[in-house]
C-alpha cells in the first residue's frame, strides 16, 4: 500500500495561488526599484542609420538609455551564435529590441522612449517560406556563414536555409514507380501564440560584481548562462531566483527580458523591472512555428504503405533559436506509430524577417501529426479502405525500429489504445447524423531526457525540505509529482514535504520544466536523494535503539521495529540526534535519461536523435459544422493515454484536459498569421482564444504500463496531449463535411469554402482565404 504515490494528493502551492497571495514574477518589488523597457523596431527589416537618444536621456527621472553603439553586442544563441542583443546595424524582424531606457518612473520611460530618434534604412524583407527558399532572396544573414555553433556540432545549413535534414532508406523512387496508387498531399499551419496570463517579466539588480536576477521562468540555469553569454561574464557571477509562473506553455525557456534588465541595473547601479505588454509579449514571444508539409505514399492495390517521401519546410524567424534541434522531429512522425515501407524524409528551417520561433509545448508535433493523420485518412477515402482499419493494418508492433533505428519496445501497447477506445466508444458509432463526423490521431511521443538534480533534508521538527531548480509551470509536477516520490520513499504525509523555489545559487542543475521531463527525470534525482535520507535516517535510530538497520522500517512520520511498532523513534527525533551526532540528515541525488540505441548514420543533420522514455496516445473527436457559419462544435473527445504509472490522479486528468483545450484552440480558434513578416493579430480579442463554453469534457482513459527505469514506473505525462488534437479535429471536421481540411486552424471561412467546393461554386481555395498566412506557405 502507497502512502502517496497514485493518490490525489493538493497542490502545495494551491492555497497560496487560489488566496491570490503567491509572489509571480510580476509582483517582485525591490527597495529602489526603478523600471526599464524597449525601444523595438517598427518594421521587419532595415538597416540602422542612426540613434539620436540625446533627447530622451534629458528627460527628468531617466536613467540610462542604451544601444547596441553602448555595449559589446555579441551575438548569442542556443544553436547557433547569430542573436546580438541589440538591433545594430540590422533589423531582421518587427519587435528587435533597438534600445533600452531605465527610469525613476513609467511616466518618464514612456515620454523618453517617445523620443528616441531611430533613422531606419528599410530593406525589402523575406517575408515568408517560398521567398526565403527562392535563388535570389536576400539574405537574413549577410554573414551566415561566420557564425559559430554553441555545441560545436556541424549541421547542412546555407543561405536562409538555418538547418536542413535528410534521412532515405533507400528503394523509394523504385516503390512509386511501381505502384499501384500513389496520394500527395500538402499541408499548411500558421503561428500559435503560448499566451500565458502572465507576460515576460525580469527584475534584476547588481552589486559586488555579481547580477541576482528574478524570474518567472521554466529553465532557471538557462537563464543565468544565456544571460552570462550576453554580457560577457561568467555564469557564477549570475544568479537567477525563481518565483511562480503564471504560465509558460514553452515560451518562457529562452531569454527574453532578463539579459536587457542585468545591462539596465548594472548602468544604473539600481534594481530594474522590466514587464512586457500584451502586445508586445505576442509579437515578440517565441511562438510554435509555421509550416508546410508535403507528404507523398506509394500504395499496393490492397492499400499497404510501400513508400513515403515526407517534406517540411518551417519557419524559424529572424534567429535560429532551437530550429536545428527541432528540424529533427519529422523523423519521430514518419514511421513511428504506423509501418510506411521505404521513407525518403526532408526538413528545412529558413530564416524569414519575422520574429523568431521556438519552443512550445509539443514542439513540432501538432502539425507533423497533423499531416500524417490527416493523409491517412485521404488514402482511405480515395482507395475505399476503413480509416481504423487501415491504421490497424499499418501499427508498429513491439520490437520494430523507428526511422533513426531507435526499438520501440512497448509499441504493442498502441494496439490496446485502440482497443480501449473502441471499447469506450465504437468509432463507427460516432459522427451519425448531417454535418457530423468523427476523427482520429494517434502518436508516440517523446520523455525529455535532460539531466536533473535535488537536495533532501530531514529537518528537526520531522518534516522533509526538498531543494531542487526544477521549476513547477503550473502542471504540478514539482508541487505533487515530486512531493510525493519523496513523501513515498520516506514514508510520510507528501503535506510534511516543504519545496524550495528554485535558486541557481542554492540548486544544483536542472534543465528546465520541459518536454514532460520533471516527474520521470527530477523524480528519478529525488527519489535518489531520499533513498539516501533514508539510509541515514535508519542507520541514526538503530545506533539509539541499538538494533541493526534491516530491523527497521519508515513508517507514519517514525523509525520502527519491523513486527514491534511500538519501538519507535519520531523522525523529528531522529534528525534532532543526527545534528548533535554527525550533522544534518541530508541526500543528493541527479539523473539523466540514457540515450537509447540509434542508428547514426540514418540521417544527416540529426542533432535530436532519439525519442526516449516513449509513451503511446491516441484521441478520438466527434464534432458538429454549421454549413451556415462553418463554426465546428466538438460534440465528444477521447483520449487514451499510456502513462507508465499515474502519481496524482487529479494531477494527471488535469494535465490531459488542459493539453487537449490548447490543442482545440490550435485547431479551430488560435490564428497568428504573417503578412510582410508582420503579425496581423496583435491582441488576445483578435488572436481568438477558446472559452471555457468551447471546450468539452474530455474522457481520459489511463494505460498504466510502469517503467522499471523511472520513479514508481511513472513517464512524461504534460506535454504530448497537445499533439494529436489539431489531427483528430480535423479528421472529424473533413468526414462531416465530406471535403479535404488541410490547413490549420480551420477557421469559419475555410469550412464554408470546402463546402462551396464540394458544390462546384464559389470554390476560392482555403488557404486564399486566410491571406499573408495562406500566401506565405503556398509556395513553398
Amino acid at each position: 500500500m502507497t502512502v502517496a504515490v497514485g493518490r490525489s494528493v493538493a497542490r502545495s502551492d494551491g492555497e497560496a495561488k487560489v488566496r491570490g497571495v503567491a509572489d509571480y514574477g510580476v509582483d517582485v518589488v525591490l527597495p529602489g526599484m526603478c523600471h526599464g523597457a524597449l525601444w523595438r523596431a517598427p518594421v521587419p527589416s532595415a538597416r540602422v542609420v542612426s540613434i539620436d537618444a540625446e533627447a530622451a536621456r534629458r528627460v527628468p527621472g531617466v536613467l540610462a538609455v542604451l544601444t547596441g553603439a553602448d555595449v559589446e553586442n555579441r551575438p548569442t544563441g542556443i544553436s547557433l551564435c547569430d542573436q546580438p542583443l541589440f538591433a545594430w546595424p540590422l533589423v531582421r524582424y518587427e519587435g528587435e529590441p533597438v534600445a533600452a531606457v531605465a527610469a525613476e518612473t513609467v511616466e518618464a520611460l514612456e515620454e523618453s522612449l517617445g523620443l528616441l530618434r531611430v533613422e531606419l534604412a528599410e530593406t525589402p524583407a523575406v517575408a515568408d517560406l517560398a521567398s526565403a527558399l527562392a535563388p535570389d532572396a536576400p539574405l537574413v544573414h549577410p554573414d551566415w556563414a561566420s557564425y559559430a555553433s554553441l555545441s560545436g556540432a556541424q549541421w547542412p545549413r546555407e543561405r536562409n536555409v538555418v538547418c536542413e535534414l535528410f534521412s532515405d532508406t533507400g528503394g523509394v523512387d523504385q516503390a512509386f514507380s511501381s505502384a499501384a496508387h500513389v496520394v500527395e498531399d500538402t499541408y499548411r499551419a500558421d503561428r500559435q501564440y503560448q499566451a500565458s496570463l502572465e507576460p515576460h517579466v525580469a527584475v534584476a539588480e547588481y552589486g559586488a560584481g555579481r547580477f541576482t536576477l528574478h524570474v518567472a521562468h521554466q529553465f532557471p540555469f538557462n537563464v543565468r548562462d544565456r544571460v552570462a553569454s550576453a554580457l560577457g561574464v561568467r555564469p557564477s557571477e549570475v544568479r537567477v531566483v525563481g518565483h511562480h509562473i503564471g504560465g509558460g506553455f514553452g515560451a518562457k525557456l529562452d531569454v527574453s527580458l532578463e539579459p536587457y534588465a542585468a545591462l539596465l541595473a548594472r548602468a544604473v547601479g539600481r534594481p530594474v523591472r522590466m514587464e512586457n505588454g500584451r502586445s508586445e509579449d505576442l509579437m515578440t514571444a517565441q511562438c510554435r512555428e509555421n509550416a508546410v508539409v508535403t507528404i507523398r505514399s506509394a500504395l499496393s492495390e490492397s492499400g499497404e504503405l510501400l513508400a513515403c517521401d515526407f517534406d517540411v519546410v518551417f519557419d524559424s524567424g529572424a534567429y535560429a533559436i532551437d530550429a536545428p534541434y527541432l528540424a529533427s522531429m519529422p523523423m519521430f512522425a514518419v514511421g513511428s506509430i504506423y509501418r510506411v515501407g521505404q521513407a525518403r524524409v526532408r526538413c528545412r528551417a529558413v530564416y524569414t524577417n519575422s520574429s523568431p520561433t521556438g519552443a512550445f509545448r509539443g514542439v513540432s508535433g501538432t502539425y507533423l501529426v497533423f499531416a500524417v493523420e490527416r493523409h491517412l485518412d485521404h488514402i482511405a477515402r480515395e482507395l475505399g479502405l476503413d480509416r481504423r482499419e487501415l491504421r490497424l493494418r499499418h501499427l508498429r508492433r513491439s520490437g520494430e525500429k523507428m526511422l533513426n533505428g531507435q526499438t520501440l519496445a512497448d509499441a504493442d501497447i498502441l494496439r490496446e489504445c485502440f482497443d480501449r477506445a473502441e471499447e469506450l466508444a465504437p468509432f463507427s458509432s460516432l459522427g451519425k447524423g448531417p454535418y457530423r463526423g468523427v476523427g482520429m490521431a494517434a502518436c508516440v511521443w517523446l520523455t525529455n531526457p535532460l539531466a536533473g538534480s535535488a537536495v533532501v533534508k530531514l529537518n528537526e521538527d520531522g518534516t522533509v525540505g526538498l531543494v531542487t531548480a526544477a521549476t513547477d509551470n503550473g502542471s504540478g509536477a514539482v508541487t505533487m509529482g515530486l512531493r510525493q516520490i519523496a513523501a513515498e520513499e520516506l514514508g510520510v504525509d507528501a503535506l510534511d514535504v516543504v519545496i524550495s523555489m528554485p535558486d541557481t545559487d542554492v540548486s544544483g542543475y536542472d534543465a528546465g520544466s520541459q518536454g514532460s521531463r520533471t516527474t520521470r527525470v527530477v523524480g528519478m534525482a529525488v527519489k535518489a536523494a531520499a533513498e539516501r535520507v533514508r539510509e541515514r535516517a535508519l542507520a541514526v535510530a538503530a545506533d539509539h535503539l541499538e538494533i541493526s538497520p534491516a530491523d527497521l522500517e519508515l513508517a507514519a512520520g517514525s523509525v520502527q521495529v519491523r513486527g514491534a511498532p511500538s519501538r519507535r523513534l519520531q523522525l523529528a527525533e531522529v534528525a534532532k540526534l543526527a545534528a548533535a551526532h554527525g550533522g544534518p540528515i541530508t541526500g543528493a541525488g541527479s539523473y539523466s535519461t540514457p540515450m537509447p540505441a540509434y542508428a547514426p548514420t540514418c540521417a544527416t543533420g540529426l542533432l535530436f536523435p532519439v525519442f526516449p522514455t516513449p509513451t503511446y496516445h491516441l484521441h478520438v473527436a466527434e464534432v458538429e459544422v454549421d454549413p451556415s457559419t462553418g463554426n465546428v462544435r466538438v460534440l465528444r473527445y477521447i483520449v487514451v493515454q499510456e502513462v507508465g504509472r499515474v502519481v496524482n490522479p487529479t494531477g494527471v486528468v488535469g494535465q490531459i484536459q488542459g493539453g487537449v483545450a490548447q490543442g482545440l484552440g490550435y485547431a479551430l480558434w488560435e490564428w497568428l498569421a504573417l503578412e510582410g513578416g508582420r503579425y496581423r493579430q496583435r491582441t488576445f480579442e483578435s488572436y481568438g482564444l477558446p472559452l471555457s463554453v468551447d471546450v468539452p469534457r474530455v474522457e481520459v482513459v489511463t494505460l498504466e504500463h510502469p517503467d522499471p527505469e523511472s520513479p514508481y514506473g511513472a513517464k512524461g505525462v504534460a506535454e504530448p496531449p497537445v499533439v494529436p488534437v489539431a489531427a483528430a479535429v480535423a479528421n472529424a471536421v473533413s468526414d462531416a463535411i465530406g471535403a479535404e481540411i488541410n490547413c490549420i486552424p480551420i477557421l469559419p471561412e475555410a469550412v464554408l469554402d470546402a463546402l462551396a467546393s464540394q458544390d462546384g461554386a464559389g470554390a476560392r481555395g482555403v488557404h486564399l482565404s486566410r491571406g499573408g498566412a495562406g500566401a506565405e506557405a503556398g509556395g513553398a
